[in-house]
């Protein structure tokens, strides 16, 4: 019984220890203030659409960047992280606009409830190369999706400008019990043989941060990154 009582006391202050160690971590304490914090504070975490003039890609929409690519963090782990990035938002649903990163052709697979495809011909960071980029989380947990209409499901080739209206971001994760907080998720996908991989797996993904012009790799998120 002691013995039990041992390992049950080191277990729990084992997870005590990971717990302050986290909160440490200056991205969950971003996390904590976006959460909590007062409007002031929070407005100070939120990034701007067009962070670095000279970068291929705008942000698609205004928010707190509070997943990054390669993260870790839950509900990710060391041996699957995010493939992209989260933008989140305190507005409701279906009100904070998503805009294209680039210029491009829209893609829908039929049974996208809240995701949209971009194919983008030419890779600005390396332009004998195709990518695409994948945004989702633009409907609402009842699956009513946030997509202007010419981006109906099945769509392909639809022309879109940077800066052009997507939809609007929701809190749908395809799983209608599930509730996240309002965001879109934005990553850039490897193409192959003419298309978009799977963006599940983050090695078939791209590192977001000269595109954009923002440190959004997990592993340099405190480094300053010069404009390209």
């Amino acid at each position: 019984m002691r013995l039990f009582r041992y390992i049950i006391g080191a277990a729990l202050l084992l997870s005590l220890i990971f717990l302050v160690r986290a909160w440490r971590n200056p991205r969950n304490q971003q996390f904590l203030t976006w959460a909590t914090g007062d409007d002031d504070v929070r407005a100070t975490l939120i990034a701007e659409r067009d962070p670095c003039a000279t970068a291929p890609f705008i942000l698609p929409s205004e928010g707190f960047v509070g997943l990054l690519w390669n993260d870790p963090r839950g509900p990710y782990s060391q041996s699957r992280r995010h493939q992209g990035i989260d933008i989140f938002t305190d507005e409701a649903p279906g009100t904070q606009p998503v805009y294209a990163v680039a210029d491009g052709f829209i893609y829908r697979e039929d049974d996208w409830v809240a995701t949209v495809i971009q194919r983008i011909p030419s890779d600005p960071l390396q332009p004998n190369q195709q990518i695409w980029v994948y945004y989702t989380h633009m409907a609402d947990v009842q699956g009513n999706d946030f997509i202007e209409p010419q981006f109906e499901r099945g769509v392909t080739e639809v022309p879109i400008k940077q800066g052009e209206l997507i939809g609007y971001i929701g809190n749908y994760d395809g799983n209608v019990p599930s509730r996240i907080w309002t965001h879109v998720h934005v990553s850039v996908v490897k193409d192959s043989r003419g298309t978009y991989l799977n963006e599940y797996f983050i090695d078939n993904t791209l590192d977001p941060s000269l595109y954009f012009g923002m440190a959004l790799d997990y592993e340099s998120a405190e480094k300053t990154l010069p404009c390209p």
